[in-house]
């Protein structure tokens, strides 16, 4: 029979290094019920016994003062884990224990795991942990997470102190807090008010403390208990500021941490050096957070992750889409022509491929951010993009959704979704999953290409920065209007410890990075499976009827009459133009320009063509005609689809977005098209709505469709209008 425990601790103490020690592969990812804050489960075995671990998140405190610190409390108290195993930085020990100090008031069975103690050791911090241990009242035990050491000790003693349920732990916050706490806990006791789930101490400080989520408790189970609760915190509150310029909730923390001193005073940490020395980590801010200096190596590192991913990720990602090549070969082989070959060849494999092409991408990606996560190096960017990122009402938390999103170039929007969820303030997060998508993903990157190819050829490098640079300051823009109208709200304090700089462990990274692909290619590679079977469909049907199929066929039989049919022969086996006499290449170019009016006539006569052709009379303003229409409207699906849906459109086939010199020849020469039509279809490109994944994401995440739909209405109509302007503004300047 398995054990029940969980981790907590503060956001920087090797909470989930341990966290992967312990259960290493025996892990999986979710969600916590109704909320989007993640929740780590996994299976330790061990000598001790089986352990059944869930990761809490990183918090300071039990006060309800964020969404995470909320998901903390209500797990302890509603699951009731036999142990918790509170993680403590052994070179931050003052801090980290006030975090302690607070499951022990709660009453929890806790045991601490002094990590982090070759840090300690290093900065000349050496602490006597039986000492701590017999004056705290609670098991503690050294460990070094990164390594694994003190493991085995910290399970077995994890084991013993499952059997024990402690009282909770009493400190004293001055007379005039011990008189109203003795009051609070009396009437608290008698009405058996919340005691159900909480000590009544415990719930006593809490209304003095002024926690929200417990004052909307004792409101909904006994408003006459809860207001007289309020009247003596209130009676309090106007005491204490009265006479000593205090408030109640400021008392009690700095009595916490009084308590905390009063141990650790007592001969259980002394220092073989000044503490106040300036360590290793703060010689390397000096010159990595430099106001100056700062940004540029910034720049420098964010530019080295990118060539990082896309030079190491070439070579798997040719070896996939010689796979998929191969099986599509292989399909092309062994099935007849019909609709069954077009829809495994076309709406499946590459459905799945245009996926999966893109995971070495991602794999490649989010180890090398996993990397600059562990290392510490993403708090110091945070942190310096902070004052940036206010002035428009975000945070200095958005910038790495920001970055993972395709802030510089490739990315992902889904990830980028995913990796708001490290902000507190619900308005801001909003804020962050509305603007990502804005950001040049690897999926707009083959339509840029394009484009920039055809159009731009002698300014390639300019325009692409010029897109990057519209893309973040549209979003920043973006957020600024939000945060002043349909997303008010106060902006919260940047505040976050810079941890020390580590060396990430191989174990880690490779955990950090399979989480999250495995959670791309699930949440991606499905949806979009599904999208390219509808485009598919929405491009194949209804089909031409029967009449304008056999004038097609009335034409080629007009142009095959009186060739040989030896030289059909050869036309049909040629490979390309070569070997072909004049006369024979003369009737395949007439053979092929029949092939492509006929798809381009199936192609207008489809659902899909239809819906292009409807649109026209609008996106005419932004110089977009019913082709590209097609292919934005599967862009809606996935951005990638655009390039070869505007191959498809042009009638020439099957068009692979690395290779499309031929697409941007035709472009280049289609009536309608030009520089100022292609600009304005990469304005359109940036700013319209997310894919569909990435819409799915923004739902989950928000817990509602409202700010989903939202995002696509809202940022459809913003690229619309921005297109518009660039193209009619443009026509008359040009």
């Amino acid at each position: 029979m398995s054990t029940a425990i969980a981790l907590a601790g503060n956001p920087n103490s090797g909470k989930t290094t341990l966290f992967n020690e312990l259960t290493g592969a025996r892990q999986h990812v979710g969600n916590y019920p109704g909320v989007t804050v993640e929740k780590k489960q996994g299976t330790c075995i061990s000598d001790a016994g089986t352990f059944e671990v869930v990761d809490l998140p990183g918090t300071y405190s039990l006060t309800a003062y964020s969404l995470e610190e909320v998901v903390a409390r209500d797990f302890l108290v509603n699951e009731k884990p036999a142990v918790i195993v509170n993680i403590v930085d052994a070179s931050n020990l003052e801090r980290n224990l006030y975090l302690s100090v607070q499951f022990m008031e709660m009453g929890i069975p806790v045991c601490i795991a002094l990590n982090m103690m070759d840090v300690a050791k290093k900065r000349g911090i050496n602490i006597d942990i039986d000492k701590l241990s017999k004056l705290l009242g609670v098991p503690v035990i050294p460990t070094v997470a990164r390594t694994g050491k003190g493991k085995k000790e910290l399970l077995k003693s994890v084991a013993v102190r499952s059997d024990k349920l402690p009282a909770p732990l009493k400190i004293s916050y001055g007379a005039d807090i011990d008189t109203a706490l003795d009051e609070m806990e009396e009437i608290i006791t008698e009405s058996g008010f919340l005691t159900a789930k909480y000590p009544a101490r415990w719930v006593a400080l809490k209304y003095l403390e002024n926690d929200k989520q417990i004052l909307e408790l004792g409101s909904s189970e006994n408003k006459g208990v809860a207001t007289k609760l309020a009247g003596i915190t209130q009676r309090l509150a106007s005491h204490l500021a009265a006479t000593q310029d205090t408030h109640p909730e400021g008392m009690i923390a700095d009595q916490r941490y009084g308590f905390i001193n009063a141990v650790l005073k007592q001969n259980v940490v002394q220092y073989a050096q000044d503490r106040n020395r300036l360590q290793q980590s703060d010689k390397i801010d000096k010159v990595l957070t430099n106001r100056f200096l700062g940004p540029i190596i910034m720049v420098a590192v964010l530019m080295g992750l990118y060539n990082f991913t896309f030079t190491y990720s070439a070579l798997p990602t040719e070896w996939l889409e010689g796979l998929f090549g191969w099986i599509g070969g292989m399909a092309e082989a062994a099935l007849p022509d019909g609709l069954l070959k077009s829809l495994v060849i076309s709406g499946i494999i590459d459905g799945v491929g245009g996926v999966l092409g893109f995971v070495p991408l991602i794999m490649f990606m989010f180890l090398g951010i996993s990397f600059l996560e562990d290392s510490g190096y993403l708090a110091r960017m945070a942190f310096m993009l902070d004052r940036v990122f206010r002035m428009f009402g975000l945070h200095g938390s958005s910038v790495m959704a920001f970055i993972v999103s395709g802030g510089i170039a490739g990315g992902c929007a889904v990830p980028g979704v995913m990796a708001a969820r490290t902000l507190k303030s619900p308005k801001e997060r909003l804020a962050t999953l509305l603007t990502v998508p804005f950001m040049n993903c690897g999926a707009k990157l083959p339509v840029y290409a394009l484009l920039v190819a055809a159009f731009f050829a002698e300014n390639q490098a300019r325009i692409m920065l010029a897109l990057t640079l519209i893309s973040w300051l549209g979003a920043l823009l973006v957020a600024r209007l939000l945060r002043s109208t349909v997303i008010k709200g106060e902006a919260t304090p940047f505040v976050m410890e810079l941890p020390p700089y580590r060396l990430p462990t191989i174990k880690g990274l490779l955990i950090h990075t399979w989480e999250r692909t495995w959670q791309y290619m699930k949440k991606a590679g499905t949806v979009i499976l599904g999208i390219s079977i509808v485009l598919w469909a929405m491009m194949t049907f209804p089909g031409l009827d029967e009449t304008t199929l056999t004038q097609f066929e009335a034409e080629r039989s007009a142009v095959t009459e009186n060739v040989p049919s030896a030289m059909l022969a050869q036309i049909e086996a040629a490979e390309g133009d070569e070997g072909l006499s004049a006369e024979a290449l003369a009737v395949k170019e007439s053979l092929v320009d029949i092939d492509g009016r006929e798809a381009q006539a199936g192609l207008k006569n489809s659902v899909a063509g239809r819906i292009g052709v409807a649109l026209e009379g609008v996106s005419k303003l932004a110089g977009f005609d019913w082709r590209t229409n097609i292919a934005l409207v599967g862009g809606f699906a996935a951005k990638e689809v655009v390039v070869s849906t505007l191959g498809t459109a042009y009638s020439l086939g099957e068009v692979d977005p690395e290779e499309n010199t031929s697409l941007a020849d035709r472009l280049r020469s289609a009536p309608g098209w030009g520089p100022l039509t292609a600009f304005s279809l990469m304005i359109f490109t940036i700013f319209y709505a997310p894919c569909f994944v990435t819409v799915v994401c923004i739902a989950r995440e928000t817990g509602s469709w409202k700010w989903a739909g939202f995002s696509v209405g809202f940022n459809t109509a913003l690229a619309f209008g921005l297109s518009v302007i660039v193209y009619q503004v443009g026509s008359v300047i040009l």
